[in-house]
């Protein structure tokens, strides 16, 4: 059977444009590196946003801009948590877009300049009132909250309807991740320079900020124009909420991704604001800052090369937990690591960073396949949804993650700009060792559980082509 110009099969199915509906899955399944370079590239724009939020943002409040770490511990968990619940409506109002350029590409390029704007709005520090400043700090993050996941949920969704091949998407997220990193090199190692390149202190985080946001919107449009959404099971039928619903009740797979993600980015939050005080106050030595973030971001990478490869031949699972447990005990090698070692703090470091990338990839890779598992198991599919289900408890985890930084600073002490506490040292100590591990631990547990192997999911992907062939 062949296809209409629309690209379309019996039964209101999308597919790539010119194939047979019953050719082989081979045929169409292999992505170009054009392919893959449009859309990983766009992770290095939304990375650009989300790093300096999560690295610096905490700083700026309690550095910079003069609100108290407790007060910015409440501020983190009230707009996080306002920016988890537009997850979920994002997810849906995704999944009932229909447009020429598909559901979620136009996203990208219609919301990348509200989002520079308002990024830059919340990395500015006017002259105010201390209220004055947490009316100013609530209502600047909340509304980069809701354009970042106008924005974040679209991209990430797409990954789902480039390719339904599981190896692919491996790939395809390996790409992603590596810009991903190549984002949070540019962040973490240039900020500092750049803020202080542009006059130091609010106006040098502005311009630096201001940059960020340019060249963000211009990536993102170069990821809008080299994707293409054409995976063969996207229905031309928007699912209703009650369907949305039922996909998500009925995924036990999700689930436990989510509580993996859930896991990862709780760590990765209290960690990677916690990083610059313990360079700062623990070692004394902000000026290696910079260079810490560029190795263990260069580790991760590395990590990110071989996680593919390593894949490919252990499985998804497996890779996934080795990672994860080399990593975990990096973090306990870490906790116990005296501060004038600093060598072998950068070397552990390193070490966990690199074991870690396999958790990155693969969490991200593992999601889109319980798209096709609901599918499976009820006819449903429901990419946007599941995505912003995935990113709600991420936000979630955003949410607790930073206002358990800010609660940890103002519980053990800490006074900014000042020489700390042996209490203030300890609590930083733990938000970047001992808090993250325990977090991880989680996570890994709940992949263990996870039902989905490579057999399984061709065995998914086939049945629901007969299905749709049949229908």
């Amino acid at each position: 059977m062949k296809l209409s110009r629309e690209g379309k099969c019996k039964g209101g199915v999308r597919v790539v444009e010119n194939k047979s509906c019953n050719a082989p899955d081979a045929d169409r399944q292999t992505l170009g590196v054009r392919a893959k370079l449009g859309y990983g590239v766009g992770d290095l724009a939304i990375n650009l946003f989300f790093q300096s939020s999560i690295i610096f943002l905490l700083y700026f409040y309690t550095d910079i801009f003069g609100i108290s770490a407790a007060a910015a511990a409440t501020l983190f968990l009230v707009a996080r948590l306002v920016d988890a619940v537009t997850d979920p409506m994002m997810g849906a109002i995704a999944d009932r877009t229909r447009t020429k350029w598909g559901q979620f590409r136009p996203y990208l390029l219609w919301g990348a300049p509200p989002l520079a704007v308002v990024t830059l709005a919340m990395f500015t520090a006017p002259e105010l009132s201390e209220s004055g400043k947490l009316v100013y700090a609530y209502v600047t993050y909340i509304l980069f909250s809701i354009a970042y996941t106008v924005v974040s949920i679209p991209y990430s969704s797409l990954t789902a309807v480039i390719t339904d091949n599981s190896h692919e998407r491996t790939v395809l997220t390996a790409y992603r991740m590596a810009f991903a990193l190549l984002g949070g090199i540019i962040v973490g190692v240039g900020t500092q320079p750049l803020v202080t390149l542009f006059g130091g202190g609010a106006l040098g985080f502005q311009i630096t900020i201001g940059l960020y946001g340019g060249i963000a919107i211009a990536v993102l449009a170069l990821t809008f124009a080299n994707t293409t959404e054409k995976a063969l099971a996207v229905s031309q039928t928007a699912p209703t909420i009650r369907e949305m619903l039922s996909v998500l009740s009925g995924n036990l797979p999700l689930w436990l991704i989510i509580i993996a993600f859930f896991a990862g980015m709780l760590a990765f939050t209290i960690r990677s604001s916690a990083v610059i005080y313990y360079f700062s106050y623990n070692l004394g030595r902000a000026d290696l800052f910079p260079l810490f973030m560029l190795a263990i971001l260069a580790s991760q990478f590395m990590g990110i090369l071989i996680t593919p490869w390593l894949s490919a031949r252990l499985g998804k699972k497996r890779t996934y937990i080795s990672g994860a447990a080399l990593g975990i005990l990096s973090g306990f090698a870490l906790y116990m690591t005296p501060y004038d070692a600093l060598g072998a703090i950068f070397v552990l470091s390193i070490v966990g960073s690199l074991c870690f990338a396999a958790p990155t990839v693969l969490g991200w890779s593992m999601l889109p396949d319980t798209i096709e598992y609901a599918q499976w198991k009820q006819g449903v599919r429901a990419d946007g949804a599941i995505y912003a289900t995935a990113s709600f408890f991420q936000k979630l985890a955003m949410a607790i993650g930073g206002a358990l930084a800010g609660l940890v600073l103002a519980g053990s002490g800490y006074v900014a700009n000042e020489t700390q506490s042996p209490e203030a040292l300890n609590g930083i100590l733990a938000m970047v060792s001992l808090i993250p591990v325990l977090a991880l631990m989680m996570g890994t547990v709940a992949i263990w559980f996870y039902p989905i192997d490579e057999a399984l999911h061709v065995r998914m992907r086939a049945e629901i082509k007969t299905r749709a062939l049949a229908e």
